[in-house]
């Protein structure tokens, strides 16, 4: 049986909004016309720091002002979830995605994201990393999160995916409490392997546990239209 093909858009360092623009026109492409095609794999690093709230909240306004004053930019985005950091150093990932196609429901979709982030770590060299049940979606090593995990699905189309760090600045994320979860902490590849580990390095690894749990082909697209 043929697999499903996803088209495969790596857009380097760019700023977070360039990110849900090209998010937002992949989701006009697959809602124009539904179930024709699996959809779209973006890639990027974010080139500046970002907070993230989700559509649970998560950010009072004076919280959102008292972080723009350390020179982060904050938005409120519909994935669900609470509030996170984005930045230099760390993968973010946003499949926008028919799930007909794929033979996916929204549950099965995250429990994939899960797989990919768990299995990149396996291959990174960290076999204890777990996905969690809610609150506690996303992956973890212990009680420390290394990935978060925050999506959206409107009429079978997934958009929003997953933030893993690797070479993160992890002291961003003391400004606020990520995803509402108390009394834990976050971490990053580089901090478990004590090394320096680079987003360019995880992501071939990433697209083998992209293709390998999805059931896919990726097909790489040079322009981002």
């Amino acid at each position: 049986m043929r697999q499903p093909a996803v088209r495969l858009l790596r857009l380097s360092q760019v700023p977070y909004a360039e990110l849900l623009a090209l998010q937002e026109r992949w989701l006009r492409r697959l809602q124009a016309e539904p179930g024709t095609e699996a959809g779209a794999l973006l890639l990027c690093e974010p080139a500046g720091p970002v907070y993230t709230a989700g559509l649970r909240g998560g950010l009072t306004s004076e919280e959102a002002t008292r972080l723009r004053a350390l020179g982060a930019e904050v938005r409120a985005i519909g994935r669900g979830g609470l509030a996170t950091f984005h930045g230099p150093g760390q993968l973010l990932c946003h499949p926008v995605l028919d799930l007909r196609p794929l033979g996916l429901r929204l549950r099965a979709h995250v429990a994939a994201l899960e797989a990919c982030a768990v299995r990149l770590c396996e291959l990174q060299g960290l076999p204890g990393a777990r996905a969690r049940p809610p609150p506690y979606t996303g992956v973890w090593l212990g009680e420390r999160k290394i990935c978060a995990i925050g999506v959206r699905c409107g009429r079978h189309i997934t958009s929003h995916g997953l933030a893993l760090n690797c070479s993160t600045d992890l002291t961003w994320f003391e400004h606020i409490v990520p995803c509402g979860l108390v009394g834990t902490g976050v971490t990053s590849l580089s901090k478990e392997l004590q090394r320096h580990v680079t987003v360019d390095e995880v992501i071939p690894r990433f697209l083998e546990a992209f293709k390998e749990t999805y059931k896919c082909t990726l097909i790489s697209e040079d322009s981002p239209n």
